[in-house]
């Protein structure tokens, strides 16, 4: 784009400032304002949970209603428990994100071009995502649009076609931006620190390959779609202007075809590997101008009694910019633009890591900060009164945020059924977070970062990185290719 206007106008800006400014010659301008002092915060946010009635469809699917009337907007989702890893079998990994992408490329009564375009003229889209655990259809409308929209979303989730050739196009589109998502070191991190910690013999462990993509078949499309988009297991959710009663009826009304039963998938997990003493897994990446970290272990389940424990000491550690590892990483050594940590929190034993890409020359430095940081919390470096107040303060008054709009707030209340959290959590939150003392702290960092048995993942150029991470004897150095499998020296 030529830019060369913008450049003339803001020059022409700058030259009148000067020209006003010129009589006043060298004279101050006096302000009261004193900008040396920090001025106080404002009053903490105020937590409003709102209220929502629950009821169930003629089809089995759970109804979540909540209003909202200071805007005519609507806010609608339909979330199905269970997800990719519940309904995808290992062969097929990647099968769950197509079908999701295929909903959007035609019904019996609308091509994939009529779908948008109906849907741009009633200002909208509907999206379909399904992740590991879970999945979702949906919408954000205006209050009088939603019956229409709802008309949309009922003949993509019931009359899909799934054409060949839409089929072929997004495989196609799938293998290339898996091809390039291999020239970028932070994604081969994530792909092979979980291949590294569960195997891919658990769900956790698994991720798309080029041959799980090629095995796809139309037919699994439709037989995926047939067994996971049932009603049995979904969780509708309407949060905005309207009136529980007659958004049911609107409901059962544009839903009516959507039948099928269906039941509440199965979440046990096979057993995770016993943990090995900390070792590092180098993948190597030639040339690399920054090494790509992922330091963790397998973590709890969201259902843990430890859940707010950990999340105030993650705050601590690496979940905020003034984090233990970004203050000292980013801010005091400046190896990198960013690090962090965090628990992943699933139905199974989700992972903890930490990690961050690091300029290539620090890869040892930064690595001896990381481990630094792990095995401070743990005790080395006590927790401070003012750690620990902060931490909180940033936990309780940040949940005010999550009820700020009506997506907001759907996301909110269906999130408390999707982790079979009590009605009152929200309500709790609060006193929960405050309960939590340096004891407890102390105690799940005992338990969750078990500094003497981490994984290690560093992508980045072998070359100039493997002498150096040897020489700091954290453990053995295994090299992985960039699917995860060890390379023969």
């Amino acid at each position: 784009m030529n830019r060369a206007p913008v450049v003339r106008i803001a020059g022409a800006v700058l030259a009148l400032g000067l020209a006003l400014a010129a009589p006043l010659g060298a004279q101050a301008i006096q302000s009261s304002f004193d900008r040396t002092v920090i001025p106080p915060a404002g009053p903490a946010p105020e937590l409003h949970v709102p209220a929502w009635t629950t009821s169930t469809l003629a089809n089995g699917a759970r109804l979540i209603v909540s209003q909202r009337r200071n805007l005519p907007l609507v806010s609608f989702s339909i979330t199905w428990i269970g997800g990719a890893d519940q309904y995808e079998s290992a062969d097929r990994t990647g099968l769950a994100s197509v079908v999701a992408s295929m909903l959007q490329e035609g019904t019996t009564h609308r091509t994939g071009d009529q779908l948008s375009s109906d849907l741009q003229l009633l200002g909208t889209t509907v999206n379909t995502s399904i992740s590991a655990e879970d999945g979702a259809m949906r919408f954000m409308s205006m209050k009088d649009k939603l019956a229409p929209t709802l008309a949309i979303l009922e003949d993509m989730l019931v009359n899909p076609t799934f054409p060949a050739d839409a089929l072929e196009r997004l495989r196609a589109r799938s293998l290339v931006q898996l091809t390039q998502s291999k020239d970028r070191t932070a994604v081969l991190a994530s792909r092979v620190f979980p291949r590294v910690l569960y195997t891919t013999a658990h769900p956790y462990g698994r991720s798309v390959t080029e041959a799980s993509l090629k095995a796809i078949s139309r037919g699994d499309v439709v037989a995926f779609h047939k067994a996971y988009f049932a009603p049995g297991h979904a969780l509708i959710t309407v949060v905005g202007d309207v009136d529980a009663a007659v958004v049911q009826a609107t409901i059962e009304r544009a839903l009516a075809p959507w039948t099928g039963g269906g039941a509440m998938p199965d979440f046990s997990y096979p057993t995770v590997p016993a943990p090995k003493g900390t070792t590092i897994y180098l993948v190597d990446k030639p040339g690399a101008a920054q090494s790509s970290f992922a330091i963790g272990l397998p973590g709890p389940p969201r259902s843990t009694p430890d859940y707010m424990a950990l999340q105030v000491l993650n705050t601590i550690l690496g979940d905020q910019f003034q984090s233990r590892l970004n203050a000292d990483i980013r801010e005091r050594k400046g190896y990198s633009y960013g690090v962090g940590s965090g628990f992943a929190f699933g139905k199974g034993p989700g992972a903890f890591r930490a990690g961050g890409d690091i300029v290539s020359a620090k890869t040892d430095s930064a690595l001896i900060e990381f481990m630094t940081q792990l095995k401070g919390v743990r005790g080395p470096i006590p927790i401070t009164d003012e750690e620990l107040q902060t931490a909180r303060d940033l936990l309780v008054q940040g949940l005010p945020g999550e009820f700020a709009s009506v997506s907001a707030v759907n996301s909110a209340i269906t999130d408390l059924y999707v982790d079979g959290l009590p009605q009152d959590y929200y309500q709790r939150f609060a006193d929960q977070v405050k309960a939590i003392g340096k004891a407890d702290l102390q105690r799940v960092a005992d338990r969750y970062i078990d500094t003497d048995h981490m994984a290690i993942v560093i992508v980045g150029d072998r070359k100039s990185i493997e002498d150096p991470l040897k020489a700091l004897n954290y453990g053995p150095v295994v090299v992985l290719d960039t699917e995860g499998n060890p390379v023969t020296p």
